[in-house]
């Protein structure tokens, strides 16, 4: 199985300074202060983890459908990551999912038991499992 990289500089102190991060595949963006803890323009580290999430759980979340014999048309998730103040550090406090998906020939409670289990199962969740609480609002579309 393949190994991912990416890599991330900073210059400058912590409020003034900026930064800039690269995927191996050229994925890239700039992060400062404001765009990770205020609302300012620019990309962080939660956006990235929260993009990881979106596409393992979709990505999973259709595995397990399929292994089920109900294969989806579609999955569409959203990923919300929370950082706060906690103490005198930040923490990543919570990820919500947001989840609709097309797929035939299943019910909503079969559908609903198949997202909790992805919940658990997919490799990013598995990251965060014992540190960040996960929340699943998971519907058929």
């Amino acid at each position: 199985m393949p190994t991912r990289t990416a890599s991330a500089s900073w210059k400058g102190g912590l409020r003034g300074g900026s930064g800039s991060f690269k995927g191996q595949t050229g994925l890239a963006g700039s992060y400062s202060f404001g765009s990770r803890f205020e609302n300012a323009s620019g990309s962080n580290p939660e956006e990235l983890l929260a993009a990881a999430e979106a596409a393992c759980y979709s990505m999973a979340l259709s595995a397990g459908l399929e292994r089920g014999g109900t294969p989806a048309t579609s999955v569409d998730t959203t990923a919300q990551c929370t950082i706060e103040k906690v103490g005198e550090g930040f923490k990543v406090t919570k990820m919500r999912l947001e989840v609709r998906a097309v797929v035939p020939k299943i019910d909503a409670a079969e559908f609903r038991k198949i997202a909790e289990a992805t919940k658990e199962s997919c490799p990013i969740s598995q990251v965060m499992k014992g540190n960040v609480p996960i929340e699943l609002d998971a519907k058929l579309a």
